[in-house]
């Protein structure tokens, strides 16, 4: 019995189960975000904003995974997927005046020309955010496991 929980638990210290879900907490916003039910700067927006990533730090320090930074690195990799297809997804939702398109020398190019590269563009800098929070995230848990462990 316990070498299948052992088997179960990836090398990140968590199911990759629970990876995705702690992810996963982080989804509703970009849903909310893009379909404009909530707005930058506002108390809700918020709490979309920070909670989930609280909770992915009090999950890794609570359950001593060995490595927090990097299964955090991973979890935010994970949200950073979620992110760009959510944005991929409703993106025609996102922008109903139209697409946004390039400028400058490229405003000539193709309309479906312009539509990858700026579509490539968001979903690349969706998951760099994703992992940008999850390096975050690693860090601030990281420092909590060495003051933790220290008690």
């Amino acid at each position: 019995m316990e070498n299948t929980r052992r088997q179960e638990r990836s090398a990140l210290g968590l199911p990759v189960l629970a990876l995705v879900g702690l992810a996963l907490l982080a989804a509703p916003r970009v849903v909310l975000h893009d379909l404009d039910v909530i707005q930058e700067g506002t108390f809700p927006n918020a709490l979309f904003v920070f909670v989930p990533p609280v909770a992915w730090i009090a999950v890794v320090v609570l359950r001593r995974v060995p490595n927090p930074f990097l299964t955090l690195l991973v979890i935010g990799a994970i949200y950073g997927v979620l992110l760009a297809l959510g944005h991929q997804l409703l993106w025609d939702v996102s922008f109903p005046d139209g697409t946004p398109r390039l400028g400058g020398n490229l405003a000539d190019v193709p309309a479906a020309t312009s539509a990858v590269v700026v579509r490539s563009f968001a979903a690349v800098g969706s998951v760099f955010t994703g992992v940008l929070v999850g390096a975050v995230s690693g860090l601030v848990a990281w420092g909590i496991s060495k003051v933790v462990s220290r008690r």
